[in-house]
């Protein structure tokens, strides 16, 4: 039944990298039109269309430099910011020297801002800055000196560009800190998981070789002792290999955010084949002489995976029962259809558990209630509450909701 975690990665960039994608086109449109309006202002329109034919190529054949991260390389990026700053520096060969004065635009236009941002997505803002200030240099150049309009235009270049290489340098970190997060978060799952399966196998029989060999003597009795230290060890370990979710680490993969998808080891073991289980049949085996079981007369349907677990936490509780209470302590199972919930109700004539000791055993590394039951009904979406009073009894409820909301949580 063992499960295990898939990392599927994605980018939060990916959204700047589309509107880059569509930006350029159109700026490169916007441009091109700007000359069709103005053309009579051009001393030498053979430049501009020549400029032009060679920006309409370029920006339509690097359509997918821009589409991620990885396929914009340095070298495209020096590239791209060259066909930029060429077009800035032809302006006063293709456009009347008034209309320069005038604070006219350039060949390129707003064109030349997605080659800076594309900077600033690659490389975060330190990379946006050299960018944005080659830009104001050869606006500079072009105009022959730094009007207020000039300087108003670079400013605005270089502060929008700046500001979102910063965001995208705050949003990596972010994803990388979140990424390590659910990283640690599904370790720890399946480190309950295993912790249950330990406590409900392994560590039980471990504690009946202890009981039996005491019970013998001889050398039945420091095999027991062995048994007793073996499962002291294996306690220690399984409560100290549970590693709190909210410790985060900062070393993960940069750039990405983590998805997590339960899968089955094995094709079809563990998949819900979409037919709901009857919850009656999986309880069953736990009624006998001591326990009663009361259950409705039709079916009580989950999933599988959900009727699987219920029925295993059933049976940690009287396992409880069993070991607390002693062998001649009765119990009772109550299974109740709600409807958008099945609850199932454990309760015992045992002698209670004392205010605290829960705590206490967790703290020693028995986690049967923490992890065979309550952990269970969390990892299920469900619930489960103990009430116990000392001579009276304990008695637990488990309640698992109709949809498996367990499943699949990222």
């Amino acid at each position: 039944m063992a499960r295990r975690e898939r990392v599927m990665r994605m980018s939060v960039e990916l959204p700047l990298w589309r509107a880059l994608t569509f930006y350029r086109p159109l700026t490169m449109a916007y441009a091109v039109g700007l000359f069709v309006s103005d053309y009579d202002r051009y001393i030498r329109p053979g430049v501009a269309v020549a400029y032009y034919a060679v920006l309409a190529l370029w920006t339509f054949a690097t359509l997918r430099k821009v589409s991620g991260a990885a396929a914009c390389t340095g070298r495209f990026l020096l590239c791209d910011l060259a066909v930029a700053l060429t077009g800035i520096l032809l302006t006063p060969l293709a456009v009347a020297h008034d209309r320069i004065v005038e604070g006219g635009p350039t060949l390129p236009s707003i064109w030349t801002a997605g080659a800076v941002l594309a900077f600033a997505l690659k490389g975060g803002w330190r990379w946006a800055a050299g960018a944005a200030a080659l830009v104001g240099i050869a606006n500079v150049i072009q105009r022959g000196a730094l009007k207020q309009d000039t300087l108003h235009n670079v400013l605005l270049v270089f502060v929008a560009a700046i500001a979102i290489g910063y965001v995208v340098e705050v949003a990596r970190a972010s994803e990388r800190t979140l990424a390590r997060a659910l990283e640690i978060e599904a370790a720890t799952r399946e480190r309950e998981r295993l912790a249950r399966d330990i406590h409900d196998g392994v560590l039980q029989v471990l504690a009946m070789v202890q009981r039996r060999g005491n019970a013998l003597g001889g050398e039945a009795a420091e095999l027991g002792r062995m048994a007793g230290e073996q499962e002291v060890a294996l306690r220690s370990l399984v409560a100290g290999g549970l590693v709190p979710a909210s410790r985060v680490s900062e070393d993960a993969a940069e750039g990405a955010l983590v998805r997590l998808v339960e899968e089955p080891d094995e094709p079809g073991r563990d998949a819900d084949p979409g037919e709901p289980r009857d919850l009656r049949p999986l309880l069953a085996p736990h009624a006998g002489a001591r326990v009663t079981l009361s259950e409705p007369g039709a079916p009580v349907p989950l999933p599988p995976v959900a009727a699987r677990e219920l029925a295993a936490a059933v049976g940690a509780a009287l396992d409880n029962v069993r070991r607390h209470a002693g062998e001649e302590a009765r119990a009772w199972i109550l299974v109740e259809d709600e409807g958008e919930a099945v609850l199932v109700t454990v309760r015992d004539d045992g002698p209670g558990i004392p205010e605290g000791r829960l705590a206490q055993a967790e703290g020693e590394g028995r986690l049967g209630v923490a992890q065979s039951i309550k952990g269970r009904l969390r990892d299920l979406g469900g619930t489960a509450e103990l009430v116990s009073v000392p001579g009276q009894g304990t008695e637990v409820e488990l309640r698992v909701p109709r949809a498996d909301r367990g499943k699949g949580r990222r």
